[in-house]
């Protein structure tokens, strides 16, 4: 994934909330540039809020489901978009900032099992509704 204009960002972004970006192509660092492109324009709330109903879009304009079991999952949204709110760097411009986030959360794939026993992020009750990090407070 080559993030090298603005320009690209947009289009990124575009497709993505179009319901067009392939879905081979969507994988954890295009949520990361999405979290990244939200937060920035829109703050955590609004970014979480955007976050929350064009990822569940995305998913079915994709043939995906959402159900209890699959598909948009609550917990890991709100992790991620405050994983980025919290380590996006001041002063940098849109694409020098997502490509921090990048550099930062992309290799860490898996954080969240720092933070969630695997059977709370399995859980049902996970994927509908935020539950707070059982095995360390602080994400």
């Amino acid at each position: 994934m080559a993030f090298e204009t603005e320009e690209s960002l947009d289009e990124f972004i575009s497709a993505f909330e179009a319901g067009t970006w392939p879905a081979a192509e969507w994988k954890h660092a295009h949520h990361l540039v999405m979290a990244a492109c939200y937060v920035m324009k829109y703050g955590r709330d609004q970014a979480l809020n955007r976050a929350r109903s064009n990822i569940a879009a995305y998913n079915e304009a994709q043939g995906g489901r959402n159900t209890e079991d699959s598909g948009y999952h609550e917990t890991l949204t709100v992790f991620w978009i405050d994983a980025v709110t919290r380590a996006l760097p001041s002063g940098k411009s849109r694409l020098e900032a997502t490509r921090h986030i990048i550099e930062t959360f992309a290799p860490q794939r898996d954080l969240w099992r720092e933070f969630y026993s695997f059977d709370v992020v399995k859980s049902r009750e996970a994927r509908k509704v935020y539950v707070a990090p059982d095995l360390s407070p602080d994400t």
